[in-house]
């Protein structure tokens, strides 16, 4: 007998003056905190404030980090990798806005 599976998905809502400390950031990537930092130190998000403490994360930052650790689990590549498809990404998503403002009937 076949039994269903049910997939639960959570989420964040978060408006863009929203801010998450590093243990939610760490919480929200379901992450260590050492990991974050390494994104950081990569230039892959930036927080602000003055020290580790102070730390805050945009939704941004969330997002970036999301996507790096998606792109780590799924296929593996290493941090310095991640960076570079992350940009490639944001630089594929921005050339796909331009274009959308061209589009006739926009």
């Amino acid at each position: 007998m076949n039994q269903m599976k049910e997939k639960i998905l959570s989420g964040m809502l978060m408006d863009e003056e929203c801010s998450l400390t590093l243990a939610e950031l760490s919480r929200a990537c379901a992450m260590h905190a050492e990991w974050v930092m390494e994104l950081v130190e990569e230039g892959i998000i930036e927080p602000y404030g003055r020290d580790l403490s102070q730390w805050r994360f945009t939704p941004q930052a969330l997002y970036r980090a999301r996507t790096v650790r998606n792109l780590q689990r799924d296929l593996g590549v290493n941090l310095s990798g991640a960076a570079l498809a992350l940009e490639l990404l944001e630089e594929i998503e921005a050339l796909r806005a331009r274009l959308r403002r061209f589009e006739p009937g926009c």
